[in-house]
Protein backbone atom coordinates (compact mmCIF):
# COMPACT_ATOMS: atom_id res chain seq x y z
CA UNK A 1 0.00 0.00 0.00
CA UNK A 2 1.32 3.29 -0.78
CA UNK A 3 1.96 5.72 1.37
CA UNK A 4 -0.56 8.99 1.42
CA UNK A 5 1.30 11.70 0.69
CA UNK A 6 -0.55 14.29 2.41
CA UNK A 7 0.46 13.11 5.57
CA UNK A 8 3.98 13.91 5.06
CA UNK A 9 2.84 17.64 5.23
CA UNK A 10 0.49 16.96 7.93
CA UNK A 11 2.85 15.20 10.38
CA UNK A 12 4.89 17.06 12.95
CA UNK A 13 6.47 14.28 14.38
CA UNK A 14 7.73 10.89 13.10
CA UNK A 15 5.69 8.03 15.46
CA UNK A 16 8.04 6.01 18.23
CA UNK A 17 8.34 2.37 17.32
CA UNK A 18 7.67 -0.22 19.96
CA UNK A 19 10.41 -2.88 20.38
CA UNK A 20 9.41 -5.96 19.18
CA UNK A 21 9.16 -8.34 22.34
CA UNK A 22 6.92 -11.31 20.81
CA UNK A 23 8.52 -14.16 18.80
CA UNK A 24 8.50 -13.39 15.10
CA UNK A 25 6.70 -16.95 13.31
CA UNK A 26 7.28 -17.49 9.47
CA UNK A 27 4.59 -19.52 7.14
CA UNK A 28 7.78 -22.26 6.87
CA UNK A 29 8.76 -22.57 10.63
CA UNK A 30 4.40 -22.87 10.98
CA UNK A 31 4.46 -25.75 8.69
CA UNK A 32 7.12 -27.29 10.30
CA UNK A 33 5.53 -26.92 14.13
CA UNK A 34 2.21 -28.72 12.30
CA UNK A 35 3.86 -31.86 10.73
CA UNK A 36 5.55 -32.49 13.96
CA UNK A 37 2.79 -31.90 17.04
CA UNK A 38 -0.34 -31.85 15.49
CA UNK A 39 -2.24 -34.60 16.50
CA UNK A 40 -4.31 -35.54 13.78
CA UNK A 41 -1.25 -35.81 11.42
CA UNK A 42 0.48 -38.26 14.30
CA UNK A 43 -2.41 -40.30 14.28
CA UNK A 44 -1.83 -41.35 10.75
CA UNK A 45 1.38 -41.74 11.47
CA UNK A 46 0.59 -44.23 14.45
CA UNK A 47 -1.36 -46.08 12.24
CA UNK A 48 1.04 -46.29 9.38
CA UNK A 49 3.17 -47.75 11.98
CA UNK A 50 0.65 -50.37 12.69
CA UNK A 51 -0.21 -51.83 9.30
CA UNK A 52 3.83 -52.89 9.53
CA UNK A 53 3.41 -54.38 12.12
CA UNK A 54 0.25 -56.29 10.83
CA UNK A 55 2.32 -56.89 7.60
CA UNK A 56 4.88 -58.98 9.57
CA UNK A 57 2.13 -61.42 11.23
CA UNK A 58 1.06 -61.89 8.18
CA UNK A 59 3.92 -63.92 7.09
CA UNK A 60 3.24 -66.02 11.18
CA UNK A 61 1.91 -69.50 11.21
CA UNK A 62 -1.28 -70.43 12.94
CA UNK A 63 -1.13 -71.73 16.03
CA UNK A 64 -1.19 -75.99 16.62
CA UNK A 65 -4.29 -77.49 17.99
CA UNK A 66 -3.55 -80.14 20.54
CA UNK A 67 -6.70 -82.17 21.74
CA UNK A 68 -7.07 -85.23 24.69
CA UNK A 69 -10.20 -87.25 25.12
CA UNK A 70 -10.33 -90.71 24.77
CA UNK A 71 -10.63 -93.43 22.22
CA UNK A 72 -12.87 -96.00 21.97
CA UNK A 73 -13.75 -96.01 25.39
CA UNK A 74 -16.97 -98.69 26.31
CA UNK A 75 -20.23 -96.75 27.90
CA UNK A 76 -20.04 -97.40 31.95
CA UNK A 77 -22.15 -100.74 32.76
CA UNK A 78 -21.33 -102.46 29.39
CA UNK A 79 -20.07 -106.41 29.55
CA UNK A 80 -16.18 -106.15 27.89
CA UNK A 81 -16.11 -109.93 26.55
CA UNK A 82 -11.88 -109.16 25.79
CA UNK A 83 -9.75 -107.26 28.35
CA UNK A 84 -8.56 -105.43 25.24
CA UNK A 85 -11.82 -103.46 24.43
CA UNK A 86 -11.35 -100.90 27.54
CA UNK A 87 -10.30 -98.44 25.01
CA UNK A 88 -7.51 -96.26 24.81
CA UNK A 89 -6.55 -92.58 25.90
CA UNK A 90 -5.89 -90.69 22.61
CA UNK A 91 -3.32 -87.33 22.51
CA UNK A 92 -4.23 -85.52 19.32
CA UNK A 93 -2.09 -82.85 17.15
CA UNK A 94 -3.19 -80.79 14.39
CA UNK A 95 -1.17 -77.97 12.37
CA UNK A 96 -1.62 -76.12 9.52
CA UNK A 97 0.67 -75.81 6.74
CA UNK A 98 1.52 -71.93 5.12
CA UNK A 99 1.59 -71.35 1.55
CA UNK A 100 4.41 -68.74 1.46
CA UNK A 101 3.09 -67.56 -1.77
CA UNK A 102 -0.28 -66.31 -0.32
CA UNK A 103 1.60 -65.35 2.90
CA UNK A 104 3.60 -63.06 0.33
CA UNK A 105 0.97 -61.16 -1.60
CA UNK A 106 -0.81 -60.66 2.13
CA UNK A 107 2.08 -59.50 3.52
CA UNK A 108 2.79 -56.81 0.53
CA UNK A 109 -0.98 -55.70 0.49
CA UNK A 110 -1.02 -54.78 4.68
CA UNK A 111 2.11 -53.05 3.48
CA UNK A 112 0.27 -51.22 0.66
CA UNK A 113 -2.56 -50.03 3.10
CA UNK A 114 0.57 -47.96 5.43
CA UNK A 115 1.60 -46.34 2.18
CA UNK A 116 -2.28 -44.96 1.92
CA UNK A 117 -2.08 -43.91 5.37
CA UNK A 118 1.06 -42.07 4.75
CA UNK A 119 -0.58 -40.54 1.65
CA UNK A 120 -3.88 -39.55 3.93
CA UNK A 121 -1.64 -37.66 6.10
CA UNK A 122 0.24 -35.71 3.34
CA UNK A 123 -3.23 -34.99 1.87
CA UNK A 124 -4.32 -33.80 5.61
CA UNK A 125 -0.83 -32.05 6.29
CA UNK A 126 -1.81 -30.18 2.84
CA UNK A 127 -5.18 -28.67 3.83
CA UNK A 128 -3.86 -27.72 7.48
CA UNK A 129 -1.14 -26.19 5.49
CA UNK A 130 -3.76 -24.34 3.05
CA UNK A 131 -5.71 -23.12 6.51
CA UNK A 132 -2.32 -21.88 8.23
CA UNK A 133 -1.78 -19.77 4.72
CA UNK A 134 -5.34 -18.40 5.14
CA UNK A 135 -4.99 -17.41 8.58
CA UNK A 136 -1.57 -15.75 7.62
CA UNK A 137 -2.37 -14.06 4.91
CA UNK A 138 -5.93 -12.68 6.85
CA UNK A 139 -3.45 -11.47 9.75
CA UNK A 140 -1.38 -9.84 7.34
CA UNK A 141 -4.37 -8.31 5.77
CA UNK A 142 -6.05 -7.07 9.06
CA UNK A 143 -2.47 -5.50 9.75
CA UNK A 144 -2.36 -3.81 6.71
CA UNK A 145 -5.50 -1.88 7.34
CA UNK A 146 -4.63 -0.97 11.08
CA UNK A 147 -2.12 0.71 9.47
CA UNK A 148 -4.40 2.62 7.24
CA UNK A 149 -7.12 3.23 9.56
CA UNK A 150 -4.53 4.78 12.09
CA UNK A 151 -3.37 7.15 9.64
CA UNK A 152 -6.76 7.62 8.75
CA UNK A 153 -7.81 8.30 12.17
CA UNK A 154 -4.68 10.40 12.63
CA UNK A 155 -5.70 12.72 9.63
CA UNK A 156 -9.53 13.32 10.95
CA UNK A 157 -7.89 14.08 14.64
CA UNK A 158 -6.11 16.63 12.69
CA UNK A 159 -9.17 18.17 11.50
CA UNK A 160 -10.60 17.96 14.09
CA UNK A 161 -7.67 20.19 15.57
CA UNK A 162 -8.14 22.55 12.75
CA UNK A 163 -12.34 22.72 13.16
CA UNK A 164 -11.52 23.88 16.63
CA UNK A 165 -9.54 26.20 16.10
CA UNK A 166 -11.54 27.79 13.68
CA UNK A 167 -14.58 27.59 15.82
CA UNK A 168 -12.83 30.41 18.23
CA UNK A 169 -13.21 33.00 15.59
CA UNK A 170 -16.52 31.94 14.25
CA UNK A 171 -14.65 29.79 11.44
CA UNK A 172 -16.36 26.42 11.75
CA UNK A 173 -20.03 24.78 13.18
CA UNK A 174 -19.91 22.97 16.18
CA UNK A 175 -21.93 19.93 14.11
CA UNK A 176 -18.76 19.51 11.74
CA UNK A 177 -17.06 18.85 14.94
CA UNK A 178 -19.28 16.20 16.12
CA UNK A 179 -19.12 14.46 12.83
CA UNK A 180 -15.23 13.90 13.13
CA UNK A 181 -15.78 13.00 16.44
CA UNK A 182 -18.37 10.18 15.24
CA UNK A 183 -16.09 9.12 12.14
CA UNK A 184 -12.89 8.75 14.71
CA UNK A 185 -15.74 6.58 16.73
CA UNK A 186 -16.49 4.54 14.59
CA UNK A 187 -12.71 3.94 13.02
CA UNK A 188 -12.10 2.86 16.67
CA UNK A 189 -14.86 0.11 16.13
CA UNK A 190 -13.61 -0.69 13.27
CA UNK A 191 -9.71 -1.23 14.81
CA UNK A 192 -11.47 -3.21 17.73
CA UNK A 193 -13.01 -5.87 15.43
CA UNK A 194 -9.63 -6.43 13.36
CA UNK A 195 -7.78 -6.38 16.56
CA UNK A 196 -10.53 -9.16 17.16
CA UNK A 197 -10.10 -10.99 13.98
CA UNK A 198 -6.31 -10.86 14.99
CA UNK A 199 -7.00 -12.84 17.97
CA UNK A 200 -8.74 -15.14 15.68
CA UNK A 201 -6.43 -16.02 13.53
CA UNK A 202 -3.81 -16.53 16.23
CA UNK A 203 -5.90 -19.09 17.71
CA UNK A 204 -6.50 -20.94 14.59
CA UNK A 205 -2.37 -21.08 13.84
CA UNK A 206 -2.24 -22.28 17.51
CA UNK A 207 -4.56 -25.17 17.22
CA UNK A 208 -2.84 -26.35 13.90
CA UNK A 209 0.43 -26.18 16.00
CA UNK A 210 -1.19 -27.94 18.67
CA UNK A 211 -0.66 -25.31 21.14
CA UNK A 212 -2.67 -23.14 23.61
CA UNK A 213 -4.58 -20.52 21.66
CA UNK A 214 -3.61 -17.81 23.85
CA UNK A 215 0.25 -18.05 22.90
CA UNK A 216 0.81 -14.64 21.67
CA UNK A 217 3.33 -14.31 18.55
CA UNK A 218 3.79 -12.03 15.58
CA UNK A 219 3.56 -12.86 12.02
CA UNK A 220 6.70 -12.30 9.22
CA UNK A 221 5.32 -9.84 6.17
CA UNK A 222 8.27 -11.49 4.26
CA UNK A 223 5.23 -13.94 3.85
CA UNK A 224 3.27 -12.74 1.23
CA UNK A 225 2.20 -15.04 -1.24
CA UNK A 226 4.27 -15.15 -4.55
CA UNK A 227 1.98 -16.58 -7.64
CA UNK A 228 4.14 -19.02 -9.63
CA UNK A 229 2.38 -21.13 -12.33
CA UNK A 230 2.41 -25.23 -12.52
CA UNK A 231 3.41 -25.96 -16.11
CA UNK A 232 1.20 -28.72 -16.84
CA UNK A 233 2.89 -29.54 -20.02
CA UNK A 234 5.08 -30.99 -17.65
CA UNK A 235 4.15 -34.65 -16.15
CA UNK A 236 6.32 -33.96 -13.12
CA UNK A 237 3.01 -32.28 -11.53
CA UNK A 238 1.40 -34.86 -11.19
CA UNK A 239 3.97 -36.27 -8.87
CA UNK A 240 3.39 -33.41 -6.06
CA UNK A 241 -0.45 -34.33 -6.32
CA UNK A 242 -0.86 -36.28 -2.98
CA UNK A 243 -4.59 -36.93 -3.96
CA UNK A 244 -3.90 -38.83 -7.63
CA UNK A 245 -1.02 -40.69 -5.62
CA UNK A 246 -3.11 -41.85 -3.24
CA UNK A 247 -5.25 -43.26 -6.04
CA UNK A 248 -2.51 -44.92 -7.81
CA UNK A 249 -1.64 -46.23 -4.49
CA UNK A 250 -5.12 -47.30 -4.21
CA UNK A 251 -5.18 -49.10 -7.34
CA UNK A 252 -2.05 -50.91 -6.47
CA UNK A 253 -3.13 -51.78 -3.38
CA UNK A 254 -6.83 -53.15 -5.11
CA UNK A 255 -4.33 -55.33 -7.74
CA UNK A 256 -2.36 -56.94 -4.12
CA UNK A 257 -5.87 -57.74 -2.84
CA UNK A 258 -6.80 -59.21 -6.21
CA UNK A 259 -3.68 -61.54 -6.39
CA UNK A 260 -4.47 -62.19 -2.89
CA UNK A 261 -7.76 -63.49 -3.05
CA UNK A 262 -6.86 -65.31 -6.44
CA UNK A 263 -4.70 -67.61 -4.19
CA UNK A 264 -8.24 -68.97 -2.87
CA UNK A 265 -9.03 -71.01 -5.68
CA UNK A 266 -5.44 -73.10 -4.45
CA UNK A 267 -5.84 -76.00 -1.90
CA UNK A 268 -4.13 -75.37 1.71
CA UNK A 269 -3.01 -77.85 3.39
CA UNK A 270 -3.04 -79.75 7.35
CA UNK A 271 -1.38 -82.46 8.85
CA UNK A 272 -2.88 -84.02 11.78
CA UNK A 273 -1.41 -86.83 14.31
CA UNK A 274 -3.02 -88.89 16.67
CA UNK A 275 -1.57 -91.27 19.67
CA UNK A 276 -3.53 -93.84 21.14
CA UNK A 277 -2.57 -94.81 25.09
CA UNK A 278 -4.57 -98.43 25.52
CA UNK A 279 -6.05 -98.78 28.94
CA UNK A 280 -6.02 -102.43 28.37
CA UNK A 281 -2.68 -104.44 28.93
CA UNK A 282 -3.11 -106.48 25.39
CA UNK A 283 -3.14 -103.87 22.99
CA UNK A 284 0.15 -102.09 21.90
CA UNK A 285 0.10 -97.72 21.26
CA UNK A 286 -1.21 -96.71 18.21
CA UNK A 287 -0.45 -93.81 16.03
CA UNK A 288 -2.12 -92.32 12.99
CA UNK A 289 -0.76 -89.63 10.86
CA UNK A 290 -3.20 -87.97 8.54
CA UNK A 291 -2.65 -85.23 5.71
CA UNK A 292 -5.52 -82.90 4.48
CA UNK A 293 -6.37 -80.59 1.68
CA UNK A 294 -8.82 -78.59 0.83
CA UNK A 295 -10.93 -78.12 -2.15
CA UNK A 296 -12.03 -74.55 -3.07
CA UNK A 297 -12.50 -75.45 -6.92
CA UNK A 298 -15.87 -77.39 -6.00
CA UNK A 299 -18.64 -74.81 -7.06
CA UNK A 300 -20.32 -73.77 -3.69
CA UNK A 301 -16.76 -72.84 -1.97
CA UNK A 302 -15.73 -71.15 -5.73
CA UNK A 303 -18.81 -69.18 -6.30
CA UNK A 304 -17.55 -66.87 -3.49
CA UNK A 305 -13.82 -65.79 -4.58
CA UNK A 306 -15.37 -65.75 -7.87
CA UNK A 307 -18.08 -63.22 -7.39
CA UNK A 308 -15.42 -61.34 -5.12
CA UNK A 309 -12.73 -61.52 -8.25
CA UNK A 310 -15.58 -59.72 -10.55
CA UNK A 311 -16.21 -57.38 -7.66
CA UNK A 312 -12.78 -56.14 -7.42
CA UNK A 313 -12.05 -56.00 -11.02
CA UNK A 314 -14.65 -53.40 -11.61
CA UNK A 315 -14.20 -51.03 -9.08
CA UNK A 316 -10.38 -51.02 -9.94
CA UNK A 317 -11.90 -50.06 -13.70
CA UNK A 318 -13.75 -47.41 -11.84
CA UNK A 319 -10.74 -46.06 -9.79
CA UNK A 320 -8.79 -45.93 -13.09
CA UNK A 321 -11.38 -44.35 -14.31
CA UNK A 322 -12.03 -41.47 -11.59
CA UNK A 323 -7.74 -40.83 -11.60
CA UNK A 324 -7.77 -40.19 -15.47
CA UNK A 325 -11.11 -37.56 -14.64
CA UNK A 326 -8.85 -36.17 -11.56
CA UNK A 327 -5.89 -35.51 -13.65
CA UNK A 328 -8.03 -33.65 -16.37
CA UNK A 329 -10.03 -31.86 -13.61
CA UNK A 330 -6.61 -30.70 -12.40
CA UNK A 331 -5.03 -29.49 -15.44
CA UNK A 332 -8.28 -27.44 -16.69
CA UNK A 333 -8.36 -25.53 -12.75
CA UNK A 334 -5.26 -25.26 -13.73
CA UNK A 335 -5.51 -22.72 -16.15
CA UNK A 336 -8.99 -21.70 -14.88
CA UNK A 337 -7.08 -20.35 -11.66
CA UNK A 338 -4.10 -18.65 -13.19
CA UNK A 339 -6.28 -16.80 -15.76
CA UNK A 340 -8.36 -15.87 -13.07
CA UNK A 341 -5.14 -14.93 -10.50
CA UNK A 342 -3.78 -13.06 -13.61
CA UNK A 343 -6.56 -10.91 -14.37
CA UNK A 344 -6.67 -10.22 -10.37
CA UNK A 345 -2.99 -9.15 -10.34
CA UNK A 346 -3.89 -7.22 -12.94
CA UNK A 347 -7.03 -5.22 -11.53
CA UNK A 348 -5.35 -4.76 -7.88
CA UNK A 349 -2.20 -3.01 -10.08
CA UNK A 350 -4.55 -0.83 -11.58
CA UNK A 351 -6.10 0.07 -8.55
CA UNK A 352 -2.77 0.85 -6.72
CA UNK A 353 -0.60 2.31 -9.39
CA UNK A 354 -3.32 4.35 -10.88
CA UNK A 355 -6.71 5.12 -9.00
CA UNK A 356 -5.68 5.44 -5.37
CA UNK A 357 -2.63 7.91 -6.23
CA UNK A 358 -5.19 9.77 -8.46
CA UNK A 359 -7.71 10.15 -5.51
CA UNK A 360 -5.03 11.07 -3.00
CA UNK A 361 -4.08 13.90 -5.38
CA UNK A 362 -7.80 15.28 -5.63
CA UNK A 363 -7.71 15.01 -1.79
CA UNK A 364 -4.39 16.62 -1.27
CA UNK A 365 -5.08 19.45 -3.12
CA UNK A 366 -8.73 19.74 -1.23
CA UNK A 367 -6.84 19.50 2.08
CA UNK A 368 -4.32 22.63 0.68
CA UNK A 369 -7.05 24.48 -0.07
CA UNK A 370 -9.16 23.55 3.36
CA UNK A 371 -6.10 24.54 5.18
CA UNK A 372 -6.07 27.94 3.36
CA UNK A 373 -9.68 28.09 4.43
CA UNK A 374 -11.00 28.16 0.63
CA UNK A 375 -13.10 24.82 0.90
CA UNK A 376 -15.14 23.83 3.52
CA UNK A 377 -14.86 20.74 5.80
CA UNK A 378 -17.45 18.73 3.34
CA UNK A 379 -15.75 18.48 0.71
CA UNK A 380 -12.26 17.81 2.38
CA UNK A 381 -14.56 14.69 3.83
CA UNK A 382 -15.88 13.26 0.55
CA UNK A 383 -12.54 13.48 -1.20
CA UNK A 384 -11.10 11.40 1.78
CA UNK A 385 -14.23 9.19 1.82
CA UNK A 386 -13.72 8.08 -1.71
CA UNK A 387 -9.63 7.76 -0.84
CA UNK A 388 -11.10 5.33 2.26
CA UNK A 389 -13.31 3.42 0.44
CA UNK A 390 -10.56 2.54 -2.43
CA UNK A 391 -8.45 1.65 -0.02
CA UNK A 392 -10.62 -0.68 1.67
CA UNK A 393 -11.54 -1.74 -1.81
CA UNK A 394 -7.99 -2.36 -2.51
CA UNK A 395 -7.34 -4.60 1.12
CA UNK A 396 -10.46 -6.59 0.46
CA UNK A 397 -9.08 -7.55 -3.58
CA UNK A 398 -5.76 -7.68 -1.81
CA UNK A 399 -7.02 -10.53 0.80
CA UNK A 400 -8.58 -12.29 -2.37
CA UNK A 401 -5.76 -12.26 -4.43
CA UNK A 402 -3.93 -14.23 -1.27
CA UNK A 403 -6.66 -16.49 -0.78
CA UNK A 404 -7.19 -17.76 -4.25
CA UNK A 405 -2.94 -18.23 -4.48
CA UNK A 406 -3.00 -20.41 -0.90
CA UNK A 407 -5.84 -22.19 -3.04
CA UNK A 408 -4.06 -22.44 -6.09
CA UNK A 409 -0.95 -23.45 -3.76
CA UNK A 410 -3.19 -26.31 -2.05
CA UNK A 411 -4.73 -27.55 -6.00
CA UNK A 412 -1.20 -28.61 -6.34
CA UNK A 413 0.21 -29.51 -3.02
CA UNK A 414 3.19 -26.78 -2.81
Amino acid sequence: MQNIKFLVLLCFCPLALNAQTKPILRLDSIFNRIAKANPMLQSYQKQAESYQYAADAATAWMAPMFGFGTYMLPYPGQMLMNPNDKGSLMFQLEQELPRFGKQKKEKQYIQSKSELSKLDADILYNEYRYQARLAVFSWLNTQDHLKVLAQNKQLLKLMKSVEEARLTYNQSKPGMIYQLDGKIAEMDNQERALLAEQTMFKAKINTLMNRSSETDFELSVKDLPQFTAVNTANKGWVLARKDIQKMEQDIQSMRLNLAVLADEKKPSFRIRYDHMSPLGSGMPKAFSLMGMVSIPIVPWAAKMYKAEGKAMRLELEAKQLEKDALLLEGKNNAMAMKVDIEAMQKQINTMEQSVLPALEKSMELNLLNYRENKLDLLAVLAAWEAVVMMQNNLLAEQLKLYNKIAEYDKEWYR
